[in-house]
């Protein structure tokens, strides 16, 4: 049995489910094709699987779950996708089960945006916009973090962002890895159509379509952010550095 269980609530959710299950190690439901009910199915099965994508509305997905859950520590984790495939959202099980790094692989299956509330995720207010050239190295990749921000703390990193051209880069999966840090990842398109940059390079352009990269992933990716570290290259690795604004909830 593996670990992951993909769970589309309608037909109308099989197209995304089907993408998923492709690039994922995982089991694919058509509850449709059974007499029982869709909530009766999902009930008997949960713990079949360690985590779920559940694809649906988050209050279907809490209807299902309510009267099955029991622990933080032993509920298979559950990310919810909409029909849509606009958001990856993490809804239970985010660190236990390990939802919020599901939620980010999700994300960057289909192209969505990561929703993640916990307290220790939105409390780590960086994040760190990287463009690179082929073939760089982790060490390296650390390195061009350090100069670009000496004081930097991966503790207060809450993930990495970057294009879709740099979705296989080893060097870069091997620095989140190494940083226990979650790699988000934007289109080409995504990026163009946000020119949010202090600098400009013809050659990146060329080859992406935008003027800069690291800047405006650094940005996307944040919550409210603000630019605190511009572009700072480094041995073929460019490093931005994007921060959450503080925002009183005191009126609220």
């Amino acid at each position: 049995m593996s670990d992951v269980g993909i769970f589309p609530v309608r037909e109308r959710g099989l197209t995304i489910a089907k993408l998923i299950n492709a690039k994922l190690d995982s089991t694919m439901y058509e509850p449709w094709l059974d007499t029982d009910s869709t909530k009766n199915q999902f009930a008997k099965l949960y713990f079949n699987h360690k985590q779920w994508v559940f694809i649906g509305a988050n209050g279907i997905a809490l209807r299902f779950l309510d009267g099955i859950i029991n622990n933080k520590k032993t509920d298979p984790a559950v990310v919810v996708v909409d029909e849509a495939a606009r958001y990856s959202i993490s809804l239970l099980s985010g660190h236990e089960g390990g939802g919020n790094n599901l939620a980010y692989t999700i994300a960057n299956i289909i192209n969505a945006l990561p929703i993640i509330t916990t307290a220790s995720e939105t409390l780590k207010p960086l994040v760190i916009g990287i463009g690179c050239r082929q073939g760089i190295n982790a060490d390296t990749i650390e390195q061009a973090c350090f100069k670009a921000y000496p004081s930097l703390n991966f503790n207060e990193v809450r993930l990495v962002a970057t294009i879709d051209l740099k979705r296989n880069e080893l060097g870069l999966q091997d620095f989140c890895f190494k940083h226990n840090l979650n790699l988000l990842i934007f289109s080409k398109l995504a990026i163009a159509n946000r020119q949010w940059h202090t600098t400009k390079s013809e050659f990146v352009k060329k080859i992406t379509g935008s003027y800069c990269i690291c800047e405006p992933c650094a940005l996307m990716a944040g919550n409210q952010s603000q630019l605190i570290v511009p572009k700072s290259i480094y041995k073929g690795v460019a490093i931005a550095i994007a921060k959450d604004l503080d925002i009183s909830f005191t009126n609220l």
